[in-house]
């Protein structure tokens, strides 16, 4: 595997060790796994993570899939015959002037109904922010590691992220924020800035493809619908 590979295979990795806690149900592959959570419409805990070496779909893994009726997505670092359905640019956010006029908030589990209603919301989705509530209510029972945030501007609740303890990475501790989603653009800084402050002053996110933001050590991400 070349270095450029190797890089997007442990970008891939982090992205699934991120997520993997909060999934219902995982099939483990080569390199990889595959995640189930018909609970949430997050389409990284509903996707398999394939390597950039892979060459062909793991011949259990389309099974898996019709058995639990679930559409065939799949997040990679290259790209597989399908529909592009969106993609993340991972790296690391380093800390930047903060924007001002937002408030950003660590909360306890006993707001996650409006953390939920506000992520859901900042996907257009917002007839999933009950489910995304529960769902997660259940996963951090008991959690020690994973933080809840929430951006206001004023008394508006704007954004909402969720930041996890990756121990240490190199020559020091990062956290990642690969789930969090703002009403206002406006937000973003703001609500990533608490987020690395968690954790020295940087942290390891997911932007979106559009995100007019930047991160260092970028690896770049899609999420394809397969035919068939």
């Amino acid at each position: 595997m070349g270095g450029v590979s190797a890089s997007a295979a442990s970008t891939l990795t982090e992205v699934l060790e991120f997520f993997r806690p909060f999934a219902s149900e995982a099939l483990n592959l080569v390199g990889g796994a595959a995640l189930h959570t018909p609970q949430t419409n997050v389409l990284a805990l509903n996707a398999a993570y394939l390597p950039p070496d892979v060459g062909e779909l793991p011949p259990n893994l389309r099974a898996w899939w019709r058995e639990r009726q679930a559409p065939p997505l799949v997040l990679a670092a290259r790209a597989w015959p399908g529909e592009d359905v969106g993609g993340l640019r991972v790296g690391t956010y380093i800390r930047r002037p903060d924007p001002g006029g937002i408030a950003v908030e660590q909360v306890s589990r006993l707001h996650l109904a409006t953390w939920a209603g506000v992520l859901a919301e900042s996907y257009d989705t917002p007839e999933w922010g009950s489910a995304l509530a529960r769902h997660f209510a259940a996963c951090l029972e008991g959690e020690r590691t994973s933080v809840l945030l929430l951006a206001y501007a004023g008394s508006e609740v704007v954004g909402a992220l969720l930041w996890r303890d990756l121990g240490k990475r190199g020559a020091g501790s990062e956290g990642g924020a690969h789930l969090w989603g703002t009403l206002d653009p406006a937000a973003d800084t703001a609500l990533l800035n608490a987020a690395a402050e968690l954790s020295g002053g940087r942290v390891r996110v997911s932007l979106p493809d559009a995100s007019p933001l930047s991160v260092t050590d970028e690896e770049v991400l899609t999420f394809t619908r397969l035919e068939g």
